[in-house]
């Protein structure tokens, strides 16, 4: 595999300075009080499912922006850095809502894709889809988004906080992974040949991947992950890639300014398209398209979890070009991002809240 394209476009995307933002933005509150809102999916009639990290399941409805708790994950851990994690209507049946958690198994917690029945604002007949596999009894590094392309269910798992998890394709972890709906692996999966691999593993390499979209536009997948102490980084998702976690790194150990792995760049693994050092601490990604907002057409937008924003990204060519951070002075933990059927966008933060981003000439 040639690094020469993705090298490229990463030191143009490191050299380029942030450029000033056309618009003026700020964030309407919808609703306060939640506990972690990890997840937002809009399900119809001006509806959005909410997942809150301790397992409580609600119903905003945009119209009136009343907020209700409509049920409870029936069988989540809430550990460490898990719990009720993404959830996503699937595209497939619009009865059918996807859920991510952290699920207890015997002695490990594995990241876990469920689903659940949804009608009339009511959840019923939950059941897991994959329970993946790690081995780990950790709290750390869970991922996980869901997205889906046109046969299959796309789903991230972190590498659990055991780095060698990310080589690893005799386990789940620090990979995404394609299903179909029901748990299989799709036909076109990159390792169904491999005995000893996870047959569901369509790339890997990856460190806590906590952003995940595909555009159907471009047929292209995307993910942005958390590195350690800088290196977090947005890749374009190809089968059975390599994304070098943990070989390669533009991170450092927590410890000291020592650099993790042996390079930044390798023979054999696709590098990054963008590079954060400092890290931002992705939360979530979204690749916009609708004409609520002009200056966002076409553009990643991903949560910023430490550096509280929400920040823009241009793609050009294939490559991020420019780099904008929105919402500064909001000061929120900015978790998940959500574009609704209208264009509007709205978001949730890890104080419990959900907005809506508003742009003002």
């Amino acid at each position: 595999m040639s690094m020469k394209n993705p090298l490229k476009a990463l030191l143009l995307s490191l050299a380029l300075p942030f450029p000033a933002v056309a618009a003026s933005w700020s964030a309407e509150p919808i609703v306060e009080g939640l506990n972690i809102p990890w997840g937002l999916s809009y399900v119809g009639d001006n509806a959005v499912v909410v997942s809150e990290k301790n397992g409580t399941v609600g119903l905003l409805n945009l119209s009136n922006q009343q907020y209700s708790v409509i049920g409870a994950h029936p069988s989540v851990a809430v550990y460490g850095q898990g719990g009720l994690l993404d959830v996503a209507q699937s595209p497939f049946d619009e009865k059918t809502v996807y859920f991510t958690y952290a699920k207890a198994v015997g002695n490990t917690i594995e990241t876990t894709l469920s689903q659940a029945s949804y009608s009339e604002g009511k959840l019923s007949d939950w059941q897991d889809v994959l329970v993946t596999h790690s081995g780990s009894d950790g709290g750390r590094h869970f991922g996980s988004r869901i997205t889906f392309d046109d046969e299959g269910i796309y789903f991230s798992v972190g590498d659990r906080g055991e780095r060698d998890n990310g080589q690893n394709t005799e386990t789940h972890a620090g990979s995404i992974l394609k299903i179909l709906s029901t748990g299989e692996p799709t036909p076109e999966n990159p390792f169904l040949s491999q005995k000893t691999a996870k047959p569901e593993i369509w790339s890997y390499g990856h460190r806590n991947p906590q952003g995940l979209f595909y555009d159907s536009q471009e047929k292209q997948l995307w993910s942005i992950e958390h590195g350690p102490r800088g290196g977090d980084e947005i890749n374009l998702i190809m089968k059975g890639a390599n994304y070098g976690w943990p070989v390669t790194s533009h991170g450092k150990e927590y410890w000291g300014p020592i650099s993790v792995g042996e390079a930044e760049e390798k023979e054999g693994i696709i590098s990054p398209l963008k590079v954060y050092v400092p890290s931002i601490a992705p939360g979530s990604l979204l690749l916009y398209r609708g004409s609520t907002y002009p200056e966002l057409n076409g553009k990643l937008l991903a949560g910023a979890l430490k550096l509280a924003h929400i920040n823009v990204l241009t793609i050009v060519d294939g490559a991020i070009t420019q780099e904008q951070r929105i919402l500064e002075d909001l000061g929120e933990r900015i978790r998940d991002i959500e574009a609704l059927p209208s264009g509007d966008i709205i978001f949730s933060t890890d104080s419990g809240k959900i907005y809506r981003l508003v742009r003002q000439d």
